[in-house]
């Protein structure tokens, strides 16, 4: 056996050293006008096969370049210079050519030579340069008034799916900037809904670092793929916009408009819209707010980060009015600002119906519920940021914002639970109203500073919120309960005013420092402190003998005051050798917890310990490939709903208690993914995996009686690990100017719980696997794409017959046609299939088929009429399936089903100067 494997190292290691040989090549880079020598030129060697990189450098000093150690092959020498042609060469190393000398390569200045590549005469759309890879916008197909959206769905490697979420080289892009900065907000969608394509002279898509690398020059594995918008130079000076106007049937309209101003480094934006047609507009504002659940309960979201969606959410027709304008301004490439202020208000109204079936020990009850909600809401967010480079070295940011926000709501309801027999447990009706106020207001400021050693910086952190909520409902309750005869043998009702006043404030620091150890080791400290401050009081009157809400019930009332302080510190090493980045440390959290029941004249304290070990990998196999593999530890600390004795009523038949003897959950995650893309033949390639279980998981204990009534913990699991996993695994390629996708996914979940009194296991599984196919030219557009699927769910507490395992299938298409006398044909539509499973007999099927058709007049084309169907088939039901612990719920919902909309758009533009 110790032979077997000797002989084994030993063809290994002839295979390698093989493989190794010192092929080499060499050469210089000149200017062919002036013939002097280019320094700094970056040499890039590609696979001819492929397109992937091997190997890239940089000419020296005197121009010349080298690279040894290559393998014998078939390769593409590509040599770039800012301002100058690109310039490639195919050739071969091998046995009879171990050496490739180019001599001198000439380079010509763009401004004599029109050919963006020099590819035996052929210009190419695509330059590699680094870690970047940019696209010539012109050389594709740009449509007059185009946005960049249509633009980028033209890329090798870029997809965009109907919302506008963009996926470039198998990886969510999460931002999108023009000219290297942020424009109105990070939000994507803004910037590539209405820009316009004829605007952009390159896109340059990349792996953006982490602020904390881009600031320390420290490479810490951290990074986001990042497209840049480089504008052409006579597209920086001028105004463009759009207006958009649209009415249809059953007395849906659309209205939009948005302008654009553009004075160099200034730019000025305002938009406004009015719809009811629950379209996304691509707008978002987050705020601080009084939410309200499901079953119509009114939430508290203490954070100040609610973010609330501009286009209706799809369940309910909403009518929707955004307004918003922004100012950015540089001066002198040292001071910044960057100014925003927007407004919406929405209304709401929708129907839900509901059935679900509940697992108890030994029986099922099955409930149906029908809700009517009527919400409106109105929003206001005014925020900046200011930059100023201090120094060569040092820089300083702040930012401030302020929101307010004003909503009511009234839901009615009405429910019944039967037991297996079909006999009722309860009936009931609630009518509940709230009314809700929010205010906010955030501060934070970066002070950063780099020493003469490199990498060596140190920056200071500080953030401060202050958030207040008031809020005012009234809850009306009448619940029937019945006997196993099926007669009814008591009532209960509730008739009162709930009153919620909350008071936040937070105050946080944080400091890191980083020092290069050497070459190849780094390490990251930082400490921080924050202090948080709450005064949460939640009262509930019942009426006295005059019908007036006076007094107090304070089973269902509650005052407290929170006081938590918060010590952290944190060491990381970051490792960086060749190909590898080793990310490893930990962080430690002190935090001391104080809580004054004002009620009951209580105090409640805790301290407790958080750490959070993490590791993370890259292995960067090439520019365009890596391995990733990442492990993190975090500490799961109850929130104070969970810890506070408080009993909510909301819905009287089902009450949650808190747990102040709730201990932390330990959550363990490990992941991995790899991707590869190969730029000119568009193979992409990507494989991510996650496996996660959780210590001391925190989990529900429900107990429900024999009238239907539930009462509902948070309590600690300590013999049993909920773990999870998923696995996702997408390939795609060009063949003949088509793009072929084919994604297969698979996730799994174990969680527990208990109810009344039995442990109840619930699992689930999901596998899916379809293809995808999108083509692009000039006189038509067409996507495609079918994704079957399998589901399964049981819980232990249900038999077989009551598990929720079905096929389903989601699909859709997009196709456009242009046609003369500049007609254009649109038709899409999405497809979801939900199959009959053992606990509903019946499945679901529908078709969401749109067709418009646009007529463009103007010799711009810039005014544009279209007719739009949507939903033509009328099969636009809300419907929706799920799991939770031992409940599985379905439910119908009011939305938007067939209409027919004449709209008149026109795209106005003046841009090279104002």
């Amino acid at each position: 056996m110790k032979l077997t494997y000797l002989a084994l190292l030993m063809v290994c290691n002839t295979m390698l050293s093989f493989a190794q040989r010192p092929y080499t090549i060499k050469g210089s880079v000149i200017d062919t006008m002036a013939t002097y020598k280019l320094v700094n030129t970056t040499i890039t060697l590609l696979n001819q096969k492929d397109s992937t990189l091997v190997k890239y450098t940089r000419a020296n000093d005197e121009g010349s370049f080298s690279i040894n150690n290559l393998r014998s092959g078939k390769f593409i020498l590509l040599v770039t210079y800012p301002g100058y042609a690109d310039y490639a060469e195919n050739f071969t190393l091998d046995t009879i050519n171990p050496a490739k000398d180019f001599g001198s390569v000439n380079l010509m200045l763009k401004s004599t030579l029109l050919e963006g590549v020099i590819i035996k005469g052929k210009s190419a759309a695509i330059t590699i340069k680094g870690d970047t890879t940019e696209f010539n916008a012109g050389s594709y197909n740009i449509q007059p008034n185009a946005k960049v959206e249509d633009l980028l769905k033209q890329l090798p490697g870029i997809q965009i799916d109907k919302d506008g979420k963009i996926t470039a080289q198998g990886q969510k892009v999460n931002k999108v900037l023009v000219d290297g900065e942020e424009f109105f907000g990070d939000d994507p969608t803004l910037v590539t809904k209405n820009l316009r394509s004829d605007m952009i002279d390159k896109v340059q898509l990349y792996d953006k670092k982490s602020d904390q690398a881009t600031f320390t020059g420290i490479d810490d594995g951290e990074k986001s793929k990042t497209i840049n918008l480089k504008l052409k130079e006579d597209k920086k000076n001028g105004y463009f916009g759009k207006l958009k106007s649209g009415i249809g049937t059953k007395d849906f309209y659309q209205n939009q408009a948005t302008v654009n101003v553009f004075k160099g480094k200034q730019k000025y934006a305002a938009y406004g819209s009015i719809g009811n047609t629950n379209e996304p507009m691509g707008y978002n504002i987050s705020f601080g707010s009084v939410d309200y659940s499901d079953d119509g309960g009114m939430m508290i979201s203490m954070d100040g980060g609610d973010d609330f969606s501009m286009g209706g959410g799809g369940t309910g027709i909403s009518v929707t009015r955004t307004g918003g304008l922004h100012y950015e301004n540089k001066w002198k490439d040292k001071y910044g600002i960057n100014t925003n202020y927007k407004l919406n208000s929405v209304n709401t109204e929708g129907e839900t119906n509901s059935l679900s079936i509940n697992a108890l020990p030994g029986k099922t009850n099955t409930a149906a519920s029908n809700q009517k909600s009527d919400s409106f809401s109105f929003n206001q967010k005014l925020d900046g940021t200011m930059t100023m480079q201090i120094d060569s070295s040092s820089t300083l940011k702040v930012s401030v914002s302020g929101s307010l926000k004003n909503s009511n709501s009234t839901d009615i309801y009405e429910s019944s639970t039967q037991r297996e027999d079909n006999t009722f447990l309860n009936k009931g009706t609630r009518t509940i109203n709230n009314e809700g106020d929010d205010k906010g207001f955030n501060t934070t400021a970066l002070w950063t500073k780099k020493f003469r050693k490199t990498g060596r910086t140190v920056s200071v952190n500080f953030k401060q919120s202050l958030n207040q909520t008031t809020g005012t409902g009234y809850l009306n309750s009448t619940n029937k309960f019945f006997d196993e005869q099926d007669q009814q043998d008591s009532i209960a009702y509730v008739d009162q005013l709930k009153t919620n006043n909350t008071l936040k404030s937070s105050f946080n620091t944080n400091t890191t420092y980083s020092e290069p150890i050497s070459k190849t080791l780094s390490l990251v400290l930082n400490y921080g402190l924050s202090l948080n401050n709450s005064r949460s009081d939640k009262k509930s009157f019942n009426k006295n003998t005059e019908g007036e809400y006076q007094n107090l019930d304070r089973q269902y009332s509650n005052n407290f005051k929170l006081a938590q302080l918060t010590n952290n510190g944190g060491l990381n090493f970051i490792y960086r050798k060749d190909k590898s980045t080793v990310n490893f440390g930990t962080r430690l959290t002190a935090v001391s917890f104080k809580q004054y029941d004002i009620y009951q004249d209580s105090t409640l304290k805790r301290n407790f310990i958080n750490w959070s070990p993490q590791v993370n990998y890259t292995y960067s196999i090439s520019r365009a490939t890596a391995l990733r593999v990442n492990y993190n530890g975090t500490t799961q600390q109850p929130g104070i709903e969970q810890i506070q004795p408080y009993r909510a009523n909301t819905d009287p038949l089902y009450i949650v208690l808190g747990n102040p003897n709730l201990k932390p959950a330990f959550n363990n995650n490990v992941s991995l993914s790899y991707h590869s893309f190969k730029i000119l033949s568009e193979q992409i390639l990507m494989i991510n995996g996650g496996f996660g279980f959780t210590s001391d998981a925190i989990t529900s204990n429900t107990i429900t009686d024999e009238a239907g009534k539930t009462t509902i913990q948070s309590i600690n699991l300590s013999d049993k690990t909920p773990i999870n996993f998923q696995l996702n695994v997408s390939t795609g390629r060009k063949i003949k100017k088509t793009h072929l996708n084919i994604e297969a996914n698979m996730s799994g979940n174990y969680s527990y719980n208990i109810s009344n009194n039995s442990l109840n296991t619930s699992k689930s599984f999901n596998y899916s696997f379809g293809p995808r196919i999108q083509r692009h030219n000039e006189k038509y557009e067409i996507m495609l794409s079918l994704i079957p699927s399998y589901n399964t769910s049981s819980t232990s507490l249900l038999g077989v017959q009551t598990n929720n395992d079905s096929y389903g299938a989601n699909g859709n298409f997009d196709l456009m046609l242009r046609l003369p006398g500049k007609i254009e044909l649109n038709t899409n539509g999405d497809y979801q299939y939900t199959g009959k499973s053992q606990a509903f007999k019946d499945s679901q099927n529908r078709l969401i088929w749109n067709a418009s058709i646009n007529k463009k007049f103007l010799k711009t084309e810039s005014l544009n009429l279209s007719l739009t169907g949507k939903d033509l088939l009328n099969q636009n039901s809300g419907f929706s399936r799920s799991v939770y612990n031992n409940t599985i719920n379905q439910s119908n919902y009011t939305t938007i089903q067939r209409y027919f909309m004449l709209s008149l758009t026109w795209d106005f533009n003046k841009m090279g100067g104002l």
